[in-house]
């Protein structure tokens, strides 16, 4: 009976730990996500929205440099598809001269903390339900923001009418479906894949508006698309390849 007890009281500080990780974790992320968020939507007001879009997806790059902080081992078909992502999304997203301005630099921090969503959401999410992340980060995200808006924002019934449809989308399609698909997707895939495919988000903004808004995408967007395709198959299609390319490569030096 003695020994029931202490298994019992074992489990609840188990169960008591495990919670209190689980909390941890979800508002670490969920403090990456409103940082990355708030700065993008900052920097937006001091810069274009192409070099805004350009410098956020820099994350595809910093994702892979930060595991190298750990120790995390990223293929060379990653790294060549990063850096084709790069291209591509620098062809889509920015047109006139590239000068760094105070906007930019609110940009770049905002892709790092994009970078270490990713990295926390791939650590987090083999461990904890996607569920769960993701409700816990979506509410830490959502009360910072509620908390910023009361600081910065003149808050009034009639503009949260007015922006109803927007705040209800970007609520539950972009928050609560996509980042949860993202906690799901990331169980299985490395973080530096995550942040290339991610980056694509790029290319469909670019097809939606040519379908649904009628926009016409020039030459150049067109490469930037093509180029960012590339790097995602590359990075996804390189294990299959690269053994193929290495036993061609001993059977011609046999030869």
């Amino acid at each position: 009976m003695y020994k029931n007890v202490l298994n019992k009281k074992e489990l609840k500080r188990d169960n008591f730990d495990n919670i209190k990780s689980d909390l941890k974790g979800g508002m670490f992320a969920g403090i990456a996500l409103f940082a990355g968020a708030s700065l993008q939507q900052v920097g937006l007001v001091y810069t274009t929205a192409g070099k805004a879009g350009f410098i956020t997806g820099l994350y595809v790059v910093i994702v892979p440099l930060m595991g190298l902080l750990w120790r995390e081992k990223t293929s060379a078909g990653t790294w060549f598809g990063a850096i084709l992502a790069t291209i591509g999304l620098y062809l889509l997203s920015v047109t006139e001269s590239m000068t760094i301005s105070y906007g930019d630099l609110l940009e770049l921090a905002g892709a790092f903390c994009f970078a270490i969503h990713v990295h926390l959401v791939g650590k987090l999410g083999t461990r904890m339900d996607t569920l769960t992340l993701s409700f816990i980060q979506s509410m830490v995200c959502s009360a910072l923001s509620i908390c910023a808006a009361l600081v910065v924002e003149t808050i009034t019934f009639e503009g949260i009418r007015m922006a109803a449809l927007p705040i209800l989308y970007g609520g539950v399609f972009s928050v609560g479906i996509a980042y949860s698909l993202q906690i799901y997707g990331q169980k299985t895939s490395h973080p530096a894949h995550a942040s290339i495919l991610l980056s694509l988000e790029s290319v469909i903004a670019a097809i939606g508006g040519w379908i649904i808004l009628g926009e016409i995408l020039s030459g150049r967007s067109l490469l930037g698309c093509v180029v960012m395709m590339t790097g995602m198959l590359m990075s996804q299609l390189y294990p299959y390849i690269a053994p193929k390319l290495s036993n061609s490569t001993i059977q011609y030096e046999n030869n």
